[in-house]
């Protein structure tokens, strides 16, 4: 049996927020207590940008470049992070949903406390990344990079996970709850994972070829 998983702790913001109608993100950044929507940010180059306690609405923060970006107590909607490359980030209480994060690159990143939902996470990276309670929820994730990551209470719900790289990933804790899994890497990495055994009967010859099981037919 799986680990038991612990659920996201929520981000932890006031009813009424001051609404920034610009900001300028340089190098070192720090945006505090702020409301922000439909800012175009996109294709910034910008390292240890810092948000805390702050909500995004609808902002495009497509093609920039954020190295070592903080998000403490926030919530984004809308958003447009496609191709967003974020390495060595640092997203604390934070909640993704309904964004678009095609391509996003989280290498080296650390997520705690964390969910993601109704979003488009395809062709993502995540590469040695470390997730402690993170959620993903109803998400695209097809071809999303694992590599080497560590996830510790994680859970893929209703999440399509088809062609995706689980190599090398590390588990404490992870459930995988009506996911799809069709032609998953690394499959053999989930030993720890908690499934659904209607999902695990519908995953019985993915995980016969991770073992190198030959299956018969009736008549052999």
């Amino acid at each position: 049996m799986g680990k038991a998983i612990e659920a996201p702790h929520s981000p932890r913001l006031p009813d009424d927020l001051p609404e920034v109608g610009k900001i300028v993100l340089e190098h070192d950044a720090v945006v505090v207590e702020a409301r922000l929507s439909e800012l175009e940010l996109q294709e910034l180059d910008a390292r240890g940008v810092k948000l805390d306690t702050a909500t995004l609405t609808a902002c495009d923060l497509s093609s920039s470049r954020l190295d070592a970006l903080r998000l403490v107590d926030c919530t984004l909607s809308g958003c447009n992070m496609a191709n967003l490359k974020a390495r060595s980030a640092a997203l604390t209480r934070t909640v993704i949903s309904g964004a678009r994060l095609t391509g996003i690159v989280l290498d080296d990143s650390e997520l705690a406390d964390v969910t993601i939902r109704d979003c488009r996470v395809d062709l993502a990276s995540f590469a040695r990344a470390r997730l402690t309670r993170v959620s993903f929820e109803d998400c695209v994730m097809s071809e999303a990079g694992f590599l080497d990551a560590q996830l510790g209470s994680v859970l893929f719900q209703r999440c399509d996970l088809s062609g995706a790289d689980l190599r090398g990933v590390r588990i404490s804790g992870c459930e995988l709850r009506d996911c799809r899994l069709a032609g998953i890497q690394g499959l053999e990495s989930l030993k720890g994972a908690a499934m659904p055994w209607p999902d695990i009967v519908e995953l019985a010859g993915e995980m016969a070829g991770a073992l190198g099981i030959a299956i018969l037919d009736q008549e052999d």
